[in-house]
């Protein structure tokens, strides 16, 4: 995930801000905590379950990125070397991956479950510890060190998945993507959405489920999912010119909790129906609200400080809830509850994520990331 915000950005004096997308990213993000929930006491069960498609966040988040890194950095070459945008992409994303992952070591034991987790008590405290430092550095963990059993790249917090391949996406664009004209881009989006159908349509459930474990089968599926969302908002950001479009966050915000909320197609006897709907909404839809996004304004007072809370929050709502998912999976499956009782606490849950990710945005995470901008980021 990526942002825009101006006072996390070292070039956003010169430049409008996108505060719809920042809004946008926040709706996405509570819209992964609740289908995490809903996944929960659904059993796993993609085919009944509510808010149906939240996975598919992840891919939007990627098509954020890739708008965003390409807005504010492609004209900035000439003022900023390879080690002063990893610098900078390193200090926004790194400290809430580290204290994501401090969080995670914390709720381990209380998410120990004879059904689920039931190698948590056995645990001996060293391994969880050196398990918490490898996090730290974002660099995924073998299968023989997964201490939780999920086949987690990083088994203390399991979204720290996207960030590993969120990392790769700024080492390519770095590295030479940037340097691409718009019409290889343009043959290289086109490639990777052909990757994608394909993927999506000969998967085993026909959906894009997928790219948390260190398996080269879940690589695939990780790679496939970064390419043509993050490949396609870079060219989206070159080539589009936005529009005025009236209401464009109400409107957006209402289309991308569609997406993702929406059952499940074709239940389980046309599962190729679903994977045509998923290429659909990852190759035509997002983009389509990315762009609507990019064209509105937010007008109002309240409707700019709901964009700007909920904007600010998304990123630490997103990597620090699933330890609290943990717990609940623990709990829910343990004592067999029903979901007409899990819903009260499920809201708890929403509503401690974004209660602690609030404390950490402000308590650690902007104090400490202007604490680094200060000391080692130098403004042309």
């Amino acid at each position: 995930m990526v942002t825009s915000n101006k006072q996390n950005t070292v070039f956003s004096d010169s430049k409008s801000h996108y505060e719809i997308l920042d809004g946008l990213r926040g709706v996405a993000a509570i819209t992964v905590v609740l289908f995490h929930l809903f996944e929960i006491v659904s059993g796993g069960n993609h085919l009944t379950q509510i808010i149906n498609h939240g996975y598919l966040a992840v891919d939007f988040f990627f098509l954020l990125s890739g708008f965003v890194i390409g807005y504010a950095y492609d004209d900035r070459w000439n003022k900023m070397t390879l080690k002063d945008f990893f610098k900078r992409r390193l200090i926004r994303l790194h400290p809430m991956i580290v204290i994501a992952m401090i969080i995670g070591a914390i709720g381990y034991y209380f998410s120990a479950s004879p059904i689920l987790f039931p190698q948590i008590s056995t645990m001996p405290f060293w391994k969880l510890m050196l398990i918490m430092l490898i996090g730290f550095t974002l660099l995924p963990v073998p299968l023989s060190m997964d201490i939780r059993g999920w086949g987690e790249m990083h088994p203390l917090n399991g979204p720290a998945w996207s960030l590993f391949f969120e990392y790769i996406a700024n080492l390519l664009y770095a590295l030479f993507i940037r340097k691409l004209s718009n019409k290889i881009l343009a043959l290289l989006v086109f490639i990777a959405g052909c990757a994608t159908i394909q993927m999506v349509l000969t998967s085993r459930n026909c959906d894009l489920v997928g790219g948390w474990s260190l398996v080269p089968s879940q690589i695939r599926i990780g790679l496939t999912r970064l390419m043509y969302p993050f490949l396609a908002g870079l060219l989206l950001s070159r080539v589009v010119k936005p529009r005025q479009i009236k209401n464009a966050f109400v409107w957006c915000s209402i289309l991308i909790i569609a997406v993702l909320a929406f059952p499940r197609v074709g239940g389980s006897k046309h599962l190729w129906m679903n994977g045509l709907y998923e290429s659909l909404s990852v190759i035509i839809l997002f983009p389509l609200i990315v762009y609507m996004g990019a064209s509105g304004e937010v007008k109002g007072k309240y409707m700019s400080k709901i964009c700007k809370f909920i904007g600010d929050i998304s990123y630490p709502v997103y990597i620090i809830h699933y330890p609290l998912v943990y717990i609940f999976a623990g709990w829910v499956v343990d004592h067999k509850i029903p979901k007409n009782e899990a819903w009260l606490p499920g809201l708890i849950v929403l509503v401690t994520s974004i209660a602690i990710a609030y404390g950490c945005l402000k308590l650690y995470d902007i104090p400490l990331r202007k604490w680094l901008t200060k000391k080692y980021i130098t403004v042309k």
